[in-house]
């Protein structure tokens, strides 16, 4: 594949994710959504199913749609992401800014399918939720450990299914999503992923959404460092040679 196509695969899968993502999150808090108060496994549920639909757009690159699961494919020593897609500076680089790209786009196309229901909603902190996420008690050190274990979780799971004789696809991808968001997704909302957080955040931050307040630009870092940490000490831990050593796989 070409880094033309490379991005725009991820660039759509991405896309579809934080459409989808932003879509469930903002059906069950905005104002005359006929999804309101629906609840946090609804959020759960509508996350899952965005990677799963998310990651079968970009099956061709291998439906990373986050940094976290690219780089830890660099940390893992792989030679490629998919047949014919070398792990090279240039194709991490396009990986990575096509995921950016993407969720700013699907937060973006969210926003515009929700305008009239953004503009009748008032609570700014709720505006903001659907966006990006933001702890349930502020403690940045914290919050940056849960971001790091629930990515971890998620990246780990990836890449020992995907070396075993059994390796499964994106519907379990979107369940091991949905598991972590019940269990772990309690005290920050579970971004584990630096896009999934970073793009929507910029997003309400340049976007004419009435109430809208801050964008919390001092918790930014975290849903972006944590998942970082998270997806490096998978690919380092869970990596191809380290399973060998282990015999698994």
């Amino acid at each position: 594949m070409s880094l033309g196509q490379i991005f725009l695969s991820e660039f759509i899968g991405t896309a579809l994710l934080i459409l989808l993502g932003v879509g469930v999150v903002a059906t069950t808090l905005l104002t005359k959504s006929k999804g309101k108060d629906t609840g946090w496994l609804l959020i759960n549920f509508g996350w899952g199913l965005a990677v799963f639909i998310g990651v079968y757009a970009a099956w061709k690159t291998g439906g990373h749609l986050n940094p976290a699961v690219t780089l830890a494919f660099v940390a893992a020593g792989a030679g490629e992401f998919m047949p014919g897609i070398a792990v090279t500076g240039a194709s991490v680089a396009v990986y990575i800014a096509a995921q950016f790209t993407g969720a700013f786009v699907g937060a973006v196309l969210a926003w515009l399918a929700f305008k009239q229901h953004y503009d009748a909603h008032e609570d700014s902190a709720e505006i903001l939720g659907t966006f990006s996420t933001g702890p349930a008690i502020r403690g940045y050190f914290w919050n940056c450990v849960t971001e790091t274990i629930g990515t971890f979780v998620l990246v780990a799971w990836v890449l020992v299914s995907g070396m075993t004789k059994s390796a499964v696809g994106p519907l379990a991808v979107a369940l091991v999503i949905v598991s972590i968001g019940a269990s772990l997704g309690g005290p920050t909302g579970y971004a584990i992923n630096p896009a999934r957080d970073l793009g929507p955040r910029i997003a309400h931050a340049v976007l004419p959404i009435k109430h809208k307040g801050g964008s919390d630009w001092a918790y930014s870092w975290v849903p972006v460092v944590g998942p970082l940490i998270g997806g490096i000490l998978a690919g380092v831990l869970f990596g191809q040679n380290a399973l060998n050593i282990l015999s698994v796989g």
